[in-house]
């Protein structure tokens, strides 16, 4: 398993992460195996967030963050070994969001106890809040620190823009930028390449101009969300008629490679030099196996700017 560097930390985390959105139904020993498989493939990183199994009968916040421990039990040395990151601001009732002193210290602390752990190794807010208050934010970050609750904190689908706005107050390094990305959906790469080129849909800044770069030059850590979705939503683009051109390039690859296409897809995103993270949604042990083997692949130009155009991105 590949690492990279950690924001601006002295942290180096695995490229690909396990994302815990889809165990609130599964069983203990479910939840168990997608760990260990998890571990044994070299990932040592978890994605939660305070919303993920609201919505599961009978579930509610933090379902997904207590089925997690109440499956594994970890010990307190087991819980060293590995980095474990939640996500707060979202609200369902009504739906909207908060990033509020309240909000974000209530959150992190209920996710402490679901989690069953003293710390979080990073916090993200879940999605931009149109009336976030840099100051309250601020606040929470200090005292969530302070008190060693919080090692790291980050932020999720926000616009370089969005974040120098939390940095007129935050002192903290914001360490992350969790964002969708895939071969198919994947713009904020595309934009650059065809910038200055009026006649084209990639040309359009969508998430406030120059995300990537802005990320490099200020070593924020993007974490790839929905890394094999076709667009927003819609499903996987793996055998999809829509990408015939895309899944012929994938399957020549991962045959040349020895792996699957779903690892072909991962080290579209890992061959990056931003470093990014994949983070991976599945609850399939065996695609974990199978994507995690994309880690470290190294896709020659030709094979990276070939998917990119299969997938239909203009590289002029």
């Amino acid at each position: 398993m590949k690492t990279v560097p950690f924001g601006s930390t002295d942290l180096l985390v695995p490229n690909v992460i396990a994302g815990m959105m889809r165990i609130a139904g599964d069983t203990d020993e479910q939840i168990r195996a997608l760990y260990t498989a998890s571990r044994e493939a070299g990932i040592d990183f978890f994605d939660h967030a305070d919303l993920y199994g609201f919505n599961h009968p009978g579930g509610g916040y933090h379902l997904c963050e207590r089925r997690f421990a109440e499956a594994l039990q970890l010990t307190s040395s087991e819980r060293g070994q590995i980095s474990l990151q939640t996500k707060t601001g979202i609200v369902d009732d009504p739906w909207g969001y908060d990033q509020s002193y309240e909000h974000i210290v209530t959150s992190a602390e209920e996710s402490l106890k679901a989690l069953r752990t003293d710390y979080l190794d990073v916090l993200l807010l879940h999605r931009p809040d149109a009336l976030v208050e840099p100051e309250e934010v601020a606040r929470a970050f200090d005292h969530l620190e302070s008190s060693g609750k919080v090692r790291s904190f980050g932020v999720s689908n926000h616009t370089p823009r969005q974040i120098d706005l939390l940095k007129t107050a935050v002192r903290q390094p914001i360490v992350a930028n969790q964002v969708q990305l895939s071969i198919t959906h994947s713009t904020i790469i595309a934009q650059g390449l065809s910038s200055n080129m009026a006649s084209h849909d990639d040309s359009i800044s969508r998430d406030g101009g120059g995300l990537v770069d802005y990320a490099r030059i200020n070593k924020i850590t993007l974490q790839a969300w929905s890394p094999f979705q076709r667009g927003f939503q819609g499903g996987v683009f793996f055998g999809s008629p829509d990408y015939p051109e895309l899944n012929a390039e994938l399957d020549r690859l991962a045959v040349k490679y020895g792996v699957t296409p779903t690892a072909i897809a991962v080290a579209w995103i890992a061959r990056h030099p931003a470093g990014m993270q994949v983070v991976l949604g599945t609850t399939t042990p065996q695609r974990v196996t199978d994507a995690a083997q994309g880690s470290d692949i190294p896709l020659t130009r030709g094979e990276w700017y070939g998917l990119l155009q299969a997938a239909g991105h203009n590289v002029p």
